[in-house]
């Protein structure tokens, strides 16, 4: 029930005449490339979880920009 080698080869010889040599090679070097992309991904996502977050310190008051301040002025006198 499973592949045998000879069905490997078979395989292998249709998609050598549907794609190519040049853009098979150009296949198997994105997929490579692929892989080693996803594995780097996976990695940098183990380390993230092994390190403690990081906190973030406020030094001074959170800025308010001029639009902001004027709706909520304008709302406050509103309601008043």
């Amino acid at each position: 029930m499973g592949i045998g080698m000879r069905e490997l080869v078979i395989i292998l010889v249709v998609v050598l005449l549907v794609f190519g040599t040049k853009k098979l090679s150009s296949i198997g070097s994105d997929l490579g490339a692929a892989v080693r992309g996803f594995k780097k991904a996976v990695s940098e996502g183990e380390e993230e979880q092994n390190t403690p977050p990081k906190q973030i310190r406020s030094e001074g008051a959170d800025a308010e920009f001029p639009e902001v301040a004027k709706k909520t002025e304008t709302k406050t006198e509103r309601s008043t």
